[in-house]
């Protein structure tokens, strides 16, 4: 990537930067990052670690990782210091918005190193940039040389597997966005739930349903929305930092922060937050929100807690298509993913239409397929961006996780790996007393066949369905 930028390295003035040495000329000064040093000219260059120098001064920047529910934490955070009166862009999986305008469309969940510096460039007005931490652009260096205000671990499970090899290595890259060092010193925002994070517990604030935690909920429902009670008590000074073992982590520091820490934390703030989201899964993502935004915009937690009311929820993430029926598109992809939409949904009666992903980790097939059936009254089984694999072998990888498949005893699945139809069929044969749940695609507007990209959107055929019953 070649991006416009006038600059000045050892004495020498430049007008591009570029991370491809085939577009190197005497006016373009040559970025090495991870992936292209092997390939690095005799060429004036500058390391990636350097490029805040020709960028300051940049935003105040928050990052979020995790395998679920990074773009809601950031479509909330971002929202939520809009309405404070705060000026903030927001960069994942959406695309790039500032103050509430469409600046880039959708593009990679964290975009390369030159775009990335492009974006806060294009940005620099704004005090504050919410931003996805992907695996990849950890594990690639995307990132290097941003300072983050905040770092925020929404949780970790299974994703990826396919880049990443084993559990062990994508759970190691994680845990790594909240490695110390003397660029990013500043408050790390941890589900305290999660059993798989693993960090120096200084400058840690965590977040909890089920664990103690600076912020946590002290009673909740999921009827009709979310409503919690959350008491929130921030530290006047670090935790101990404690011993550090391999990968920079301690391993006994699961953010249990115990009474005697919480003795050095300032007075609790209380408040009773509402909104218009479903499942236990976004009560997560509320709490990582509203710690955060405390954190860095210095509001009171109950001026928070009146914000968050106006946050209408995310295109693809829950998302309602119709009331009744009902029916809900999920970008959900993971068999966690899927559980935790299913959860929200507990005692009632649930119709599933979703599939895997092509050329991507196929070990996570069966679980999907597992979960599915444990949670669902019936099954559709369809295709879901296919890509260069047969559409019908990932579906057969699916039901290695459905023992009781092709039995007596089974539950009602239909199998078509033409997706439109098997929404509609779904849409058709939907009762008033059940909910129907598209899972795997979200807001995507495409469907992946082979080496053909063909307009498709959940919503719409859901919409079209609707109109045919």
């Amino acid at each position: 990537m070649k991006i416009a930028k006038s600059c000045t390295h050892e004495g020498v003035a430049y007008e591009y930067l570029s991370d491809d040495s085939r577009e190197l000329d005497s006016a373009t000064l040559f970025v090495r990052t991870k992936r292209n040093a092997p390939f690095a000219p005799n060429h004036p260059t500058i390391n990636a670690h350097e490029l805040p120098r020709l960028f300051a001064p940049l935003p105040k920047i928050i990052g979020i990782t995790g395998t679920n529910g990074k773009t809601t934490t950031s479509a909330i955070i971002y929202s939520l210091l809009l309405d404070l009166s705060r000026s903030c862009a927001l960069v994942g999986t959406r695309g790039v918005f500032a103050n509430d305008k469409r600046l880039k469309p959708k593009g990679l969940t964290t975009p390369s190193v030159l775009e990335l510096y492009e974006i806060f460039d294009m940005v620099r007005e704004c005090e504050f940039v919410v931003m996805e931490v992907s695996s990849h652009a950890i594990e690639q260096e995307r990132i290097a040389g941003i300072t983050f205000v905040a770092r925020i671990l929404t949780n970790i499970t299974s994703d990826h597997l396919d880049y990443h090899k084993t559990q062990e290595e994508y759970i190691r890259v994680k845990n790594s966005f909240f490695l110390d060092s003397a660029l990013n010193s500043g408050a790390k925002i941890i589900n305290a739930d999660e059993k798989r994070a693993l960090y120096n517990p200084q400058d840690v604030i965590t977040y909890a349903i089920e664990s103690n935690a600076n912020c946590k909920v002290d009673a909740y429902s999921l009827d009709r929305g979310i409503t919690a009670h959350v008491s929130l008590r921030l530290p006047e000074s670090s935790l101990d930092s404690g011993s550090l073992v391999a990968g920079g982590a301690r391993r006994d520091s699961h953010a249990r922060v115990d009474s005697a820490s919480f003795a050095r934390h300032s007075a609790i703030e209380r408040a009773v937050v509402h909104a218009q989201l479903y499942g236990k899964h976004n009560l997560y993502n509320i709490l990582a929100a509203i710690t955060c935004v405390r954190i860095i915009s210095g509001a009171e937690l109950e001026s928070i807690a009146q914000a968050l009311e106006r946050f209408g929820g995310v295109e693809g993430r829950m998302e309602v298509v119709s009331e009744k029926p009902l029916v809900l598109v999920d970008f959900a992809h993971t068999h966690d993913g899927m559980e935790a939409i299913f959860e929200s949904f507990i005692g009632r009666d649930i119709v599933v239409v979703f599939g895997a992903g092509g050329d991507r980790d196929r070990g996570k097939r069966p679980k999907m397929g597992a979960c599915a059936y444990k949670y669902a009254k019936r099954l559709y089984i369809t295709s879901d961006n296919p890509r260069s694999e047969d559409p019908q072998g990932i579906i057969d990888d699916i039901l290695q996780g459905i023992p009781d498949f092709n039995t007596p005893e089974s539950k009602p699945i239909h199998i078509d790996i033409n997706r439109r139809a098997s929404i509609r069929h779904a849409v058709q044969n939907l009762a008033p007393n059940e909910i129907l749940l598209i899972l795997g695609k979200g807001d995507e507007t495409c469907q992946i066949i082979g080496s053909r990209t063909e307009h498709f959107d959940d919503r719409e055929e859901v919409r079209e369905a609707l109109r045919q019953r």
